[in-house]
């Protein structure tokens, strides 16, 4: 059965509205939907980074990008009203478990409220035809099992974040349920996977932690490096939303909820996707790294997270492409053309058209 994949051509000249456009996995999506030619609207704060990917490619510059907050129902009423997006992918988010533990009124405001917001949005603007919203791996009850999470487990997760977005998925399902049984909306919710790639300049996260340790020198600092999570590639969680998000355009039998995660393969430790860093890194950089063992006794974190992503490979034949040692790659392909001052988007647009090409073929093997 031939792997379906996202399909530029659909998107030319749709109105796409994106929350959260500003952030890390924004900026990739964005840069994905100019590339197809779609007619992009973000919606979002100024970027919660500095340095960010979405500055570092002038995002801004190629399409609408109007800088608000998701707690402001009237202001994101008005940009509905004038935009009138025929598909919506909500993003905005605050996306850190630390950072919950320090701010979980805002984290709640932010998450649920936010959602809220954009689901009445929506029920106020007929043009609307598809909606993706998007949560974590992170909303079921972790039970520390071995085996992956299905869409039809308990959702009820332990940290603010992780619950914030539990109830993000409850809220949409009752809109879903309430006012748009009887429209033609498509609404689904995807689950992702821990996101790595170029850009991505956020604390608190591995990845980002052992580029800033590689490039001054130091050896990286692991939390729990026997943490173990689904690692993929960004272009793999924004690649399989915009496939959903256009076959449930044309299809709303296919809306509904999806994990989207890797293979059992890339489902590794902290401690393993710091040595597969460190390994990389010598071999294209030609310089040594390590990572050492500190863990803090830091809030609690779940310390076994894999998804089962049997229902999306199943309703939309979709398959991861990137195994993590690809993925690993390209974040450090991305990184030094950074460090060297070249035009990162170049990189970015190399990448996802290599994604596309492989998408169409064959699955890279495992290395």
């Amino acid at each position: 059965m031939s792997m379906l994949k996202f399909e530029p051509e659909f998107y030319k000249g749709k109105r796409v509205l994106i929350t959260g456009h500003t952030g890390f996995k924004g900026a990739w999506m964005c840069e994905a939907l100019f590339m197809a030619g779609a007619e992009v609207t973000g919606y979002a704060l100024e970027p919660p980074t500095q340095p960010s990917l979405f500055a570092l490619c002038n995002t801004a510059d190629r399409i609408r990008s109007i800088n608000g907050d998701v707690r402001d129902l009237a202001h994101l009423k008005a940009v509905f009203d004038e935009v009138r997006p025929e598909l919506v992918i909500h993003m905005a988010a605050q996306p850190i478990v630390r950072e919950s533990y320090k701010n979980p009124v805002y984290t709640y405001e932010t998450n649920v409220m936010g959602t809220v917001n954009v689901l009445e949005c929506i029920r106020l603007t007929d043009s609307v035809r598809s909606f993706v919203n998007v949560t974590t791996d992170k909303v079921y009850k972790n039970r520390e099992w071995a085996w992956g999470y299905r869409e039809n487990e308990e959702l009820n997760g332990y940290d603010p974040y992780s619950n914030s977005k539990s109830c993000s998925e409850l809220v949409t399902d009752s809109y879903k349920n309430a006012f748009f049984a009887d429209r033609a909306i498509a609404v689904s919710t995807c689950r992702a996977g821990n996101v790595i790639g170029g850009g991505d300049f956020a604390v608190d996260r591995i990845i980002p932690d052992c580029i800033r340790a590689a490039q001054r020198g130091k050896d990286i600092i692991v939390r729990n490096p026997y943490s173990t999570r689904p690692y993929q590639h960004v272009l793999e969680p924004v690649m399989a939303y915009l496939l959903l998000a256009a076959r449930q355009y044309e299809d709303r039998a296919l809306a509904g909820s999806y994990n989207i995660g890797p293979d059992e393969c890339d489902c590794v430790t902290t401690g393993e996707i710091a040595t597969l860093f460190c390994r990389k890194w010598e071999q294209l950089t030609h310089q040594e790294v390590k990572w050492v063992n500190c863990h803090d006794g830091g809030p609690h974190e779940a310390n076994f997270l894999k998804l089962d992503c049997s229902k999306i490979k199943s309703a939309l034949h979709w398959r991861p492409v990137w195994h993590i040692d690809t993925a690993v790659e390209r974040i450090i392909e991305w990184t030094q053309a950074y460090s060297e001052e070249q035009d990162v988007r170049v990189v970015m647009q190399r990448q996802i058209e290599a994604y596309e090409m492989q998408a169409k073929g064959e699955r890279d093997e495992r290395i």
